[in-house]
């Protein structure tokens, strides 16, 4: 396949850069220093960088002139190599928000995400026999039009209207993540002196434009070829950091043989809600959230729809979960690997850094101060290669839904084809250019990485896949049923999203936060002086998709069952 071969000859590229950079540094210091340098990036890593963005510029302007028809652009015309769609659902799916949680999650609160990766098979049963079969049966571009074919246009404008707006708050976490993360490694005082919120949105700008215009000019060849590098880079760059905290330590000293005093407790299971994680819990919210993604979200939907049958879509699906349980081990234990090295070297973390309160912000501090240069730029790259894999999936996959489902079916259409595909180019740059203004307003969401992203990701995921419920596998369902449905399932998920910021306003209107079992704490920023008020979740974000799933089917099946069937042949109401 000509995209593979592109994919690989780029991948070499990268790889020989980092094997050179490597043996250079290494030639004449000992790991201990090359780990113990703490100069931040330098003009060699902003150098590689750059190439790496020149190159997806390269990419999607080499696709672009390809680009003749919108099912081209959309779903590369359906027969697209199922290893590439596989490691390409696998890079949209990780992204940087998880380069980034997975290492501070096992290393500041504890080690239950690594067990909640025993989920990973039931994903497979359940994706790859139960829903990719019916799915595979309709070769759509849009997934929301399965929706009107069963339930009517109403159903229809109702998934994908979710869908945007989840790709668009999603997407606007992700790059301010990102920016954030680069803050870190550019100007680590400013995160601990409070002033990041400043530098956040200017780098939220400059990396986002890049990914904007690959995206827009190539479609979907470009997005899953980069995405395909991409993956890569980021696995490169988790494995360099295990292994010079492995040379450093003469083995695997850094694992954690005993509980960390500064862990969660994470228990098998709870049955009190405000426990942060347990492993059922955790478990299940893994499990329903691949399950609603994969059956409900045009990102997955549109890559299976480009393989060319139900067995080629199953082959992406286990490349994929194969690849997330991979990297999510690699990922996990860099957070051990980090925790044991600043254990054993307190000196080396910087002043005003604590491992349980800055754990998402450790791992790319360790990027930029503690590794060689040149490295660091490559791994650099690959973590903007992880955000970049996600945000030109995501603003690919909104511009199939906007021209699909609305511009096509309401009959604004551009004469020509190649008119289409140039108004699919336009919309995908305009959706970009709003998720880096919206990137702006993430901050206010509470909870570290992991929690910030259950908290949105859930917040729609389980709604939208309840629609494809309704219309593929209950038959009786109806579209009122089906809207309460989903109204109902997207409140019962923003109110245990938002829980501990409700109970702070329902406080100042004389609330008693103690009837939930938990309390308002007022926190005093050391340097700005700022005043926050927060208070614990009285349900943990862990439980969202499972009462969001439940709330949901079961409210729209009720209503549906309760209203008066029509008849099909006289049109009139029976019961």
């Amino acid at each position: 396949m000509a995209q593979t071969r592109i994919a690989t000859m780029v991948l070499i590229a990268l790889l020989t850069v980092l094997s050179f950079g490597t043996s250079a540094y290494g030639s004449e210091q000992s790991v201990q220093e090359a780990t113990g340098s703490a100069g931040g990036l330098v003009a060699i890593d902003w150098v590689l960088i750059g190439l790496y963005g020149v190159a997806t510029l390269a990419l999607g302007w080499y696709y672009s002139r390809r680009q003749e028809t919108t099912s081209e652009y959309f779903i590369g015309s359906g027969h697209m190599n199922p290893l590439l769609i596989g490691v390409s659902l696998f890079a949209t799916l990780l992204s940087t928000i998880s380069y980034l949680s997975m290492p501070g999650e096992t290393l500041g609160k504890g080690p239950v995400f690594l067990a909640t990766l025993l989920a990973y098979p039931f994903v497979y049963l359940l994706v790859g026999f139960w829903l990719l079969p019916v799915y595979m049966r309709h070769r759509v571009t849009s997934a929301y039009e399965l929706l009107e074919a069963k339930l009517g246009l109403s159903v229809r404008l109702l998934g994908a209207v979710m869908f945007i707006a989840l790709r668009l708050v999603w997407m606007s976490l992700l790059m301010y993540l990102t920016a954030k993360a680069l803050v870190v490694m550019i100007d680590n005082d400013a995160v601990i002196q409070g002033r990041d919120q400043q530098l956040i949105p200017l780098v939220a700008v400059v990396t986002g434009i890049v990914t904007i215009i690959y995206t827009s000019m190539g479609g979907l060849r470009a997005v899953v070829v980069t995405d395909f590098m991409q993956a890569m880079l980021l696995y490169g760059g988790a494995l360099v950091v295990l292994g010079l905290i492995t040379w450093d330590f003469g083995g695997f000293g850094w694992f954690p043989l005993a509980w960390q005093p500064h862990w969660d407790q994470q228990p098998l299971i709870s049955f009190d809600p405000k426990v942060r994680v347990s492993l059922i819990g955790s478990g299940l919210s893994l499990l329903i959230w691949h399950v609603c993604t994969a059956g409900g979200d045009q990102t997955s939907v549109q890559r299976f729809m480009a393989t060319t049958d139900a067995r080629a879509a199953r082959r992406a699906l286990a490349i994929q979960l194969s690849c997330s349980v991979i990297v999510g081990l690699t990922l996990g234990l860099v957070g051990f690997a980090l925790l044991g090295y600043f254990q054993a070297h307190p000196d080396r973390l910087p002043a005003g850094m604590r491992l349980s309160a800055d754990a998402d912000n450790i791992f790319p501090m360790f990027i930029a101060y503690h590794l060689p240069p040149g490295i660091s730029g490559l791994v650099v790259a690959g973590m903007f290669a992880a955000a970049m894999s996600s945000l030109d999936s995501g603003v690919n996959s909104i511009t199939a839904v906007v021209m699909t489902d609305f511009f096509d079916r309401f009959g604004f259409k551009p004469k020509s084809e190649t008119g289409h595909v140039r108004a699919s180019q336009i919309l995908a740059f305009s959706i970009g250019l709003f998720v880096v203004v919206g990137s702006s307003f993430m901050g206010a969401i509470p909870g570290n990485i992991t929690a910030m992203t259950q908290k949105t990701s859930n917040l729609l995921t389980t709604p939208i896949f309840c629609l494809f419920v309704f219309a593929l596998f209950i038959p009786f369902a109806r579209p009122l049923g089906v809207w309460l449905g989903a109204i109902t399932g997207t409140l019962t998920a923003a109110a245990i999203a938002f829980s501990g910021p409700l109970v702070v306003w329902l406080s100042h209107y004389g609330f008693d936060p103690a009837l939930v079992g938990t309390e308002v704490v007022h926190t005093v920023h050391e340097t700005t002086g700022v005043v926050t008020e927060t208070a614990q979740d009285p349900i943990s974000f862990q439980w969202i998709a499972l009462a969001a799933i439940i709330v949901n089917l079961g409210v729209g099946t009720a209503v549906s069952l309760l209203l008066p069937r029509r008849s099909p042949a006289s049109g009139t109401s029976s019961t």
